[in-house]
């Protein structure tokens, strides 16, 4: 059987890494650019799972089975690659603002359910957070909920190592081939036509292009995320304990982490919805300023932090529908989407990737 994988972010590389281990099937992937070059390669990486308030139904499954699956990737995807994946295992650390003293019990709800579950999560006083990461001002923060069994990856590098290893298992990849068109059993690209029994559109923002072909138009909307790197110099609080931290939808993640001693931190990101005809508008600099300063006010020794640069990407977010969409294209049969994750695709590639598999086999 020949599959057909329309896109090579985060999703498209790992269902093209985990169909590869399937005996028997023949897989090619296009992609008009290299590999993470879109909203993968604007990611954070942060993958937040065990604290996420879904306790059940596919919204939880998918999290809990991409935080378990990760846990096995990324070995096996070094050994394969080559590649050291940077992959932060010190958690997430979650602060909690005045705002928010209300949901201190519905935190201690939520740790009771993840310790019936088989994970963890701690609710913390400031105490305890100050102990533990002397480099934040807690005057207007009124707790924090740790979680150690979430991580952070780079979103790049994984990308890169999930390629290597599909290839390794015999996949054929296309770049700098653009789909111009297909149909139920044909591709037709700009490197010629190819006939296939299934296709995958995991385009994210390209989706919207790709399925309109079929006049099936999947409707992605553009959401602008920015980000700015930090260079310290040095560890910010205890060099052995680095998580990455979030506080009123701004994180703070150290760079590299598992690999090389932190110094550098990224700090985002916006949230910058299209206009009213679904385009996406010019980055806000207000909004970049405003996150910048949140971040500070958190961690103080940043405002004395060197700028590298800050950067941009859009995320791919379903229009009237939740994020992602993982299911047939309605009227084909063969042809699956895979797209939409919005905010999610990093952390939800691995049980995206499983999904397809088992709709396929």
């Amino acid at each position: 059987m020949h599959i057909a994988i329309i896109g090579c972010g985060v999703v498209g590389a790992a269902i093209a890494y985990e169909l590869s281990q399937v005996p028997g099937l023949k897989i090619t992937v296009f992609d008009l650019k290299p590999p993470a070059q879109a909203s993968t390669g604007a990611a954070l990486g942060v993958l937040m799972g065990i604290i996420s308030h879904k306790t059940k139904g596919k919204a939880w499954r998918m999290r809990e089975q991409s935080i378990a699956t990760y846990e096995q990737w990324i070995p096996k995807l070094e050994a394969v690659s080559g590649r050291k994946i940077p992959f932060n295992r010190q958690g997430i650390l979650m602060l909690l603002t005045p705002e928010e003293i209300s949901k201190g019990a519905q935190w201690e709800n939520l740790a009771a359910i993840r310790a019936k579950q088989g994970w963890q999560l701690e609710v913390w006083d400031t105490a305890k957070l100050q102990q533990a990461c002397p480099q934040l001002n807690t005057e207007q923060i009124t707790g924090a909920v740790y979680s150690p069994c979430d991580r952070q990856l780079d979103p790049t590098t994984l990308t890169l190592a999930l390629v290597d290893a599909a290839m390794s298992n015999g996949v054929s990849f296309k770049f700098g081939v653009e789909v111009n068109g297909f149909s139920s059993h044909n591709i037709e690209t700009s490197a010629g036509k190819i006939s296939v029994d299934k296709v995958i559109v995991s385009a994210g923002l390209g989706s919207t292009r790709v399925t309109a072909h079929l006049n099936q138009k999947i409707d992605i909307r553009p959401v602008l995320g920015q980000a700015i790197h930090f260079h310290v110099g040095h560890a910010l609080g205890n060099p052995d304990f680095q998580p990455a931290i979030t506080g009123n939808d701004v994180h703070i993640v150290p760079c590299g982490a598992g690999i090389v001693p932190a110094t550098d931190y990224w700090v985002g990101a916006t949230v910058e919805f299209p206009n009213t005809e679904g385009y996406s508008l010019p980055p806000d600099t207000e909004l970049l300023e405003s996150v910048k300063q949140q971040a500070i006010s958190f961690c103080p020794e940043l405002k004395n932090a060197t700028i590298t640069r800050t950067w941009s990407g859009l995320r791919p977010r379903p229009e009237g529908r939740p994020a992602p969409i993982i299911e047939k294209l309605p009227g084909y049969s063969n042809i699956l989407v895979a797209t939409g994750h919005y905010r999610n695709g990093v952390l939800l590639a691995p049980a995206t990737a499983v999904t397809i598999r088992e709709m396929i086999i």
